[in-house]
């Protein structure tokens, strides 16, 4: 969306104080954890963009709670699997030997949008160290929550979105669908149905020197996210209302994760 076209698209632009309010009529309480998976264009015209919405969603949770966004890093992925664009057979090499060490302080998100890559550079946010599959976390339990993020099986139960799990916290689709939902992720690792798994490797920084590390995975899939993501809506429910021009969704993520894998052991 053009930033004519989300001027178009409101009466009013969005403010800090009428996200926030819109946050409060959906559910969303001071001392909750809340992971959130948005999109900024969904929003409309909002006045300071992803700073808005980040600041509104702290105002809400207050210090007394959490809040956590995913930061991805895909481009520490295979490059012979890209896809979107690929790159030429005779770079790959190139690029795995000399893509600097992912940094959690400084390494850029990608494709994960506007508002988690200004969220990871605020002041009190950190960021656990998985080279593809991070989480950045503010507030009360933001240390525990992304602390030893493990490399192996890196959404599964060595993640943040466990930690997320165990303080039986919310997850909030703003402007997105079950397709961005990284919850349904744990739901995959922790199901019983047969998997592909993949040995992925990355550079990180130890010690003040760039080194490579291997790690187990599976072949994960969202083909069928917003399938199961109706299924839990139908069958249990969610609250569903509007954030700006955003339809925005608040759902119980232990509640979903639980779901999702009965789900996916009857489904795959």
């Amino acid at each position: 969306m053009s930033e004519a076209d989300a001027i178009e698209c409101v009466d009013e632009p969005g403010t800090v104080e009428s996200l926030a309010a819109d946050l409060r009529a959906l559910g969303v309480a001071a001392g909750d954890t809340l992971l959130v998976h948005s999109s900024l264009s969904s929003l409309g015209w909002v006045a300071g963009g992803p700073q808005a919405v980040v600041d509104a969603l702290q105002t809400v949770l207050t210090d007394d709670g959490t809040l956590v966004m995913p930061t991805h890093t895909g481009q520490y992925t295979d490059p012979s699997a890209w896809e979107n664009p690929p790159v030429p057979d005779d770079w790959v090499e190139t690029i795995g030997e000399s893509m600097p060490p992912f940094r959690p302080e400084v390494t850029p998100t990608r494709g994960m949008g506007a508002i988690p890559e200004c969220f990871r550079n605020y002041p009190g946010v950190v960021r656990s160290e998985h080279p593809t599959v991070s989480f950045a976390a503010w507030g009360a339990a933001a240390e525990e929550i992304v602390s030893d993020h493990e490399l192996d099986y890196g959404l599964g139960d060595g993640s943040p979105l466990a930690r997320v799990y165990d303080r039986g916290g919310d997850v909030l689709l703003l402007g997105v669908g079950h397709g961005n939902d990284t919850s349904l992720h744990l739901a995959e690792h922790r199901a019983d149905f047969e998997k592909e798994r993949t040995t992925e490797r990355a550079p990180l920084l130890r010690d003040g020197e760039r080194v490579v590390v291997e790690y187990d995975d599976i072949e994960v899939e969202t083909d069928d996210f917003g399938e199961v993501g109706e299924a839990f809506e139908r069958a249990v429910g969610a609250t569903e209302g509007s954030v700006a021009a955003a339809t925005a969704t608040l759902l119980d993520q232990p509640a979903l994760v639980d779901f999702a894998e009965d789900w996916f052991e009857s489904n795959r």
